[in-house]
């Protein structure tokens, strides 16, 4: 059979636009830098948001909905906020016909439009934490588009907070990093991300920090999977968000917001695929396992039906295909492409031993399974992948992973993953040297790997690296 997909090793950005196109994910929609997220792809954006949802509100936010459309001179009364967006603006001048009395601006982030409505909703110490959360789309023009990587528009959510003091915006914004994004990336898309501090130059406009959960892909170069920003009081400022103390005295309160978005649907795509396609962890797979049916005959189409109906039963996601008017071959192929964990072969030769063949997605093993014990051996099957994916990233991000002590150093090592050094050692002129060379500093860490509370001490360690 010819090869359905570019080997990664050939070509990477064309082996990962093969995936989407052939396992079914998504395509470019009409307007340079859109897309179209086809059903499966949105699937499991569906399941991304579930679990990300779960562990927002789990942190006590309140999911609610604001414009897309903002008045410009909202985004102009923070001026490091208008000044970072400015290049990514969509701005509408004209509605039914007629040239507006003010633009209006498509959403790049919604900051300035929330920041005007928790203003109004905040008017005592009472009112305090105001945490909300927003699932929607946002517009920023892109240059060179690439689907769920960078489009011009896409899906995230973007919480919002406001805080009485510093140190309780500053927990917040931690929490957020930790029990949701770390939490949810690292257990349920078994990808094993980096949290560090943003250096100066990378800081979300507007924010006093900005902290960042960084993956490495398959090829080496590092992916941006989620950030949390404390604003300071920058944006309570600009907005008048403030309050009335116990003492009765008017305080401006302290920020925050955060955000993930369909990026870590590539994310995904880039940890874990492989040269047959898509591999999804099992916790996040909309399909955990399928029941193929390798072909009729001696009752095989019914044993098939009542597998899958028993996988139901003891909670797995499961799909029955017994298409078998397309090749067994073809169907195996695609399952394989889409990335479900497990797959679970029937047929009337199998089953005259009493076995069906379970096929595990992420190693290609395979083994014969009694059909009695089958469902309970898928069930502890989808755990094993789980952790063994999970393993197996930490794996080869480790591997790719180089300490040095020079920028020139740094800038070969991010050739082929990601480099180590001392912050000290950059600090702005060489962060300018880097960039210089296609490099970026994704994040300063603390030598025990904890997120630095600043980035003054010269001990921190720089994270280099190439990035999408």
């Amino acid at each position: 059979m010819a090869k359905v997909l570019t080997a990664q090793a050939d070509d990477f950005p064309r082996w990962y636009q093969d995936v989407l196109s052939k396992a079914q994910l998504a395509e470019n929609g009409p307007v340079r830098g859109t897309m179209v997220i086809r059903p499966y792809g949105y699937s499991i954006w569906e399941r991304m948001q579930s679990e990300v949802d779960a562990r927002i509100k789990a942190a006590g936010a309140e999911n609610a909905y604001f414009p897309l459309f903002i008045p410009e001179s909202y985004l102009s009364r923070e001026a490091d906020h208008v000044e970072g967006f400015s290049p990514e603006l969509a701005v509408v001048t004209h509605g039914g016909g007629k040239q507006l009395e003010e633009p209006i601006v498509v959403r790049p982030t919604s900051e300035t439009v929330i920041g005007e409505y928790m203003a109004k909703w905040t008017q005592s110490y009472r009112d305090l934490p105001l945490l909300l959360n927003s699932w929607n789309n946002v517009v920023r023009w892109e240059l060179r588009p690439r689907i769920f990587l960078r489009t011009t528009e896409f899906l995230w959510q973007e919480g919002h907070t406001a805080h009485a003091t510093r140190d309780e915006a500053a927990r917040y914004a931690t929490r957020i990093l930790h029990d949701v994004y770390e939490d949810f990336m690292v257990n349920v898309l078994a990808i094993p991300v980096l949290l560090g501090r943003k250096t100066a130059s990378e800081r979300f406009a507007g924010a006093i920090n900005t902290m960042t959960c960084e993956a490495m892909m398959r090829d080496g170069k590092a992916l941006q999977m989620g950030t949390s920003h404390e604003l300071g009081q920058n944006f309570a400022t600009a907005f008048d968000i403030s309050f009335l103390d116990a003492e009765g005295a008017t305080r401006h309160c302290w920020t925050t917001s955060w955000g993930s978005s369909t990026r870590m649907v590539g994310g995904l795509i880039m940890t874990h695929g492989d040269d047959a396609g898509l591999v999804v962890p099992p916790r996040l797979a909309p399909t955990q396992a399928v029941v193929l049916l390798v072909k009729e005959g001696d009752g095989a189409g019914e044993q098939a039906a009542a597998l899958a109906d028993e996988l139901a039963d003891v909670g797995v996601r499961v799909r029955l295909d017994a298409q078998v008017a397309t090749s067994f071959g073809r169907r195996a192929t695609d399952w394989e492409l889409k990335g479900v964990p497990v797959r679970v072969e029937v047929g009337p030769r199998d089953l005259a031993q009493g076995t069906v063949t379970v096929v595990r997605r992420d190693r290609g093993d395979k083994e014969q399974v009694a059909v009695a014990g089958a469902a309970d051996r898928v069930r502890a099957l989808l755990d094993q992948v789980q952790d063994d994916m999970l393993a197996d990233a930490v794996a080869r991000r480790d591997a790719s992973t180089t300490d040095v002590s020079s920028i020139d150093d740094a800038v070969e090592a991010a050739h082929t993953g990601f480099a180590r050094l001392p912050w000290g050692l950059v600090r702005d002129e060489g962060e300018a040297q880097l960039a210089g060379k296609g490099t970026t500093v994704r994040c300063l860490m603390g030598p025990d790997g904890q997120v630095p509370a600043t980035d003054d001490d010269d001990d921190l360690v720089a994270v280099v690296a190439r990035a999408y």
